[in-house]
């Protein structure tokens, strides 16, 4: 499998990468024989977060073996010294290692301080003195916090997220980081669960040379479809360009992401889901939103209160009270006409 240099990192990682994100819905066993299954077909670039439950366990369970061929980042969203230690330890311990390729702040609200002696960023200098980590990156999904982060020089990777209908801002910080030789790694690349040609997405990402994407993997014949991506390795062609345009059209600018940072709720409505609620009946198989317990849940869109806390903290800026309040009115009416097949 092909491999991109990863900045000044100097890491050499597959073009195609696990998102482990996802394995932690699967049990112990099954989670640690799909990311098995990932390396022996040739990806050699995991990440994951402290936050993700046990997927870090599940590394550990299936990789330990072979940790010198792989490449593993993680993250902390601690925001002092002490947590980010303590976090950077937790790690070690669950993914059986001594080290850590990339250790990430996970996407702060402001950017870590490397001159505070009990900021985050101190915890993560002291592990690398001491070998536990070898690089320093950041996560973000705000513009201004990732502009900061490249124009600081103190982060040899950014993870951000980066898709086929990403737009001009997001082409800006691909090409940013590529003069200041910062690793790019693309997160959100299906934009939430809202994407689903396999083949344009290659096609896309294979376009830039500095741009790892990472795959949220969650089942066998997913990874099967991305090894399969990866091997046919295509180009964007007329028709896939068309597709894009017509992508682009349809999704472009105000689609909710599906990243979940508006929430808490406190009338307890699951934001990153209903915000998209319309695009996710006519994208992908709707019978999963037909059933008795989804539809309880999708009934909490009329609890909205309009206090705006989850439109404060989108980090895309959308008016996601407005989101709820269409795709309420959207999903009555899908509800009703579909009701008779649940």
């Amino acid at each position: 499998m092909k491999k991109i240099r990863l900045g000044r990192t100097g890491l050499m990682v597959t073009r195609t990468a696990f998102g482990a994100l996802p394995v932690q819905r699967r049990t112990k066993e099954d989670g640690a024989r799909l990311l098995r299954a990932a390396y022996e077909g040739g990806i050699n670039y995991f990440d994951t977060a402290n936050a993700y439950t046990d997927s870090e366990e599940k590394i550990g369970m299936a990789l330990s073996d072979v940790r010198e061929d792989i490449v593993i980042s993680t993250k902390s969203g601690g925001s002092d010294r002490e947590t980010v230690a303590r976090h950077i330890e937790m790690s070690l311990n669950r993914m059986r290692t001594d080290y850590i390729d990339i250790f990430q702040f996970h996407n702060p609200a402001k950017l870590p301080d490397p001159q505070d002696p009990d900021g985050p960023y101190a915890a993560a200098l002291e592990a690398k003195k001491k070998g536990y980590i070898r690089h320093i990156g950041i996560t973000n999904h705000r513009l201004g916090v990732a502009w900061e982060a490249i124009r600081s020089g103190n982060f040899e990777t950014l993870q951000f997220p980066f898709s086929y209908i990403s737009g001009e801002k997001e082409l800006e910080l691909v090409r940013a980081c590529r003069e200041a030789d910062m690793g790019f790694i693309a997160m959100k690349g299906l934009a939430g669960g809202l994407i689903t040609n396999v083949t344009l997405c290659r096609a896309f990402m294979n376009q830039f040379d500095n741009v790892v994407p990472i795959w949220g993997i969650q089942f066998e014949h997913e990874l099967k479809e991305w090894l399969e991506a990866e091997a046919a390795e295509p180009t964007m062609t007329p028709e896939l360009e068309r597709e894009l345009e017509s992508e682009r059209e349809a999704l472009g600018g105000t689609f909710c992401r599906g990243c979940g940072y508006c929430l808490p709720c406190p009338a307890n409505i699951e934001i990153y889901t209903m915000a998209r609620l319309d695009m996710l009946l006519t994208r992908s198989p709707y019978r999963p939103y037909l059933t008795e317990e989804f539809h309880r849940k999708a009934m909490r869109m009329a609890d909205c209160l309009h206090c705006n806390s989850c439109k404060g903290r989108c980090p895309y800026e959308l008016d996601t009270p407005k989101l709820i309040e269409h795709n309420l009115e959207f999903y009555n009416k899908f509800y009703a006409e579909h009701k008779d097949e649940i």
